[in-house]
């Protein structure tokens, strides 16, 4: 009779038995138990903010008699409701001022931020103090105390009310706000690689394309995404220049008169809010590593 022999290895190994298996799930409902105890407060917040979105997704694909009942899912999936807002007359124009008021306003204020900044954190000038403090006491000025003065000067000197280039054009000339988180990040770049670019015969511009600019990208990426959300979703702004000309309107002014027009259709208000916080969620998850790294090199030095 043939005899079947363990080897050493399995033979020493006891068998699972019920209580092993039971100890072993205990184990693990543990585990599951303790990361979400740890985790919680994350997931408590997560939720918090997911939550809406969902809410709003929901709502925005629903039909508009759905839409007024207290159902929280959709009985069938209207993705039309997104067509025909694209299809409300005036909306693709409020897209396109916006697009074109956020991208033209970040491009201005970046290039006018930076060699502001590079002078306040790298010159030895007499009254840098002086001037540094002036930057950041304009951003304590409310722009309500100003926008009747600066309404005049481009209404009745320049002509230009009715139009986005009352906003356009002073991001040309500077953000104290982007030129402070500029500073902040510059006063990290040690000033030997400063010293070394002027041995090598480079001037202040050249030193400041070829050296500070490439450095700073996580910095520069950081006040362009704070410029072009603020951009995006300028209100004040629009409603002071364009009320008068719906064809300049942007997103932000514009959908709160699709709103009114559409005030018992919240499918269709919850779509148009959508579709308007889109590329800003899009824009910020592409871009969330170097917005972070920004913010954070940022708070470095003062």
């Amino acid at each position: 009779m043939a005899t079947t022999t363990l080897p050493a290895r399995d033979a020493a190994r006891p068998l699972p038995g019920p209580g092993g298996r039971r100890a072993a799930s205990r184990a693990r409902r543990r585990q599951v138990l303790h990361w979400v105890a740890v985790h919680s407060l994350a997931i408590a917040a997560a939720l918090f903010f997911v939550l809406p979105f969902v809410f709003v997704l929901l709502t925005s694909v629903m039909s508009d008699d759905q839409a007024l009942s207290g159902d929280l899912w959709p009985h069938a999936w209207h993705w039309s409701n997104y067509l025909d807002v694209l299809h409300t007359p005036g909306f693709l124009d409020w897209w396109r001022n916006s697009i074109t008021y956020a991208v033209a306003g970040t491009l201005l204020t970046v290039c006018s931020s930076v060699p502001v900044a590079y002078a306040l954190a790298k010159f030895r000038f007499r009254g840098r103090r002086t001037a540094m403090i002036l930057v950041i006491s304009t951003m304590m000025l409310p722009p309500q105390v100003v926008v009747v003065p600066m309404y005049l000067v481009w209404a009745q000197q320049f002509h230009l009310a009715g139009s986005l280039w009352p906003l356009v054009i002073p991001m040309a000339f500077g953000d104290a706000y982007s030129i402070f988180l500029l500073r902040q990040f510059l006063l990290t770049i040690p000033k030997e690689y400063l010293e070394s670019a002027r041995v090598d015969g480079c001037g202040e511009l050249r030193t400041l394309l070829r050296i500070v600019v490439p450095m700073s990208k996580p910095g520069i990426a950081a006040v362009a995404l704070f410029q072009f959300f603020y951009c995006w979703n300028d209100y004040f702004g629009p409603q002071i220049y364009t009320a008068q000309n719906p064809a300049a309107w942007t997103l932000s002014y514009g959908l709160e008169s699709f709103k009114s027009a559409h005030n018992v259709n919240w499918n269709m208000t919850m779509a148009a809010t959508l579709l308007v916080m889109a590329p800003v969620i899009l824009v910020f998850f592409f871009a969330q590593k170097a917005f972070v790294e920004g913010v954070t090199l940022t708070g470095v030095k003062g």
